[in-house]
């Protein structure tokens, strides 16, 4: 038995339109929930979120019951962070403030094992190879890793050629609310500045053969981003969506029994 295939990896390297969710809440039942209901990935984030490796190795497990792609996003693009969500399971990451072509190609080697990458040996006592019994797991380990990088500030808008040009690097994801407060317009990347910066990335990003990422919570906004060429695409989260259906709720109460 073999690393399972990651549809993930061959979507986004098909150029399909690949729609998801973050996960924010912690809530094992939240992302069961989310789990069911058709989204083709959804994203545990270890970086803005209350995620302990415990919780992450959870959440995989929930999301593993359905026909969804789980991305895990390691709170900095350390050796020992990336070696231990991927021996949790993690077959496809995200790692935020990527900013030059050589912080991308020591992430590729970090998520790799040798002789292509420095990812430490431990998968036989993992639950990523099910502490051993998935005894071909190092085959094709590699192969089936997806790695994502977040470019989030105008160092990385500058270097972007680099970054999407990295063997290994199979999407970048655009950040826009840390580069629209790092160009200046904190709270506003819809800003006309930002909006351009955005568009000339993924005019990169897909110049390079990679796919362009990007995560939106405004409706409006996700057909237009599609016109761009994002296929990764990510369109709110539990969080914001339970505090959207929360508000609904709550106003069509209150419109329905006040006089």
């Amino acid at each position: 038995m073999k690393a399972p295939e990651n549809k993930l990896k061959r979507a986004l390297g098909a150029g399909n339109m690949q729609v998801g969710l973050w996960l924010n809440l912690g809530s094992p039942s939240a992302t069961e929930l989310v789990g069911g209901t058709g989204y083709d990935w959804a994203l545990i984030d270890g970086e803005h979120a209350p995620y302990d490796p415990v919780l992450i190795q959870t959440q995989l497990r929930v999301l593993g019951q359905f026909d969804i792609s789980p991305i895990v996003r390691v709170p900095i693009g350390e050796d020992w962070v990336i070696k231990q969500v991927m021996d949790l399971g993690a077959q496809s990451l995200l790692v935020p403030l990527v900013d030059t072509g050589e912080q991308a190609a020591s992430l590729v080697a970090a998520t790799r094992y040798a002789p292509e990458g420095r990812r430490g040996m431990g998968s036989g006592v993992a639950r990523v190879a099910r502490f051993g019994q998935v005894d071909e797991y190092l085959t094709n380990a590699n192969d089936e890793t997806c790695l994502i990088v977040q470019a989030e500030t105008r160092l990385a808008v500058e270097n972007i050629d680099e970054i999407a040009g990295t063997d290994g690097v199979d999407c970048v994801f655009i950040g826009p609310a840390d580069l629209s407060a790092d160009m200046g317009h904190r709270g506003n990347p819809g800003h006309t500045d930002v909006k351009e910066a955005i568009a000339h990335t993924v005019e990169r990003i897909q110049a390079a053969g990679k796919a362009a990422g990007i995560l939106h919570y405004d409706h409006a906004n996700f057909g237009y981003y599609a016109d761009l060429g994002v296929t990764f695409l990510g369109v709110g989260s539990e969080a914001s969506l339970l505090r959207l259906a929360l508000a609904e709720n709550l106003r069509t109460a209150r419109a329905a029994t006040t006089a």
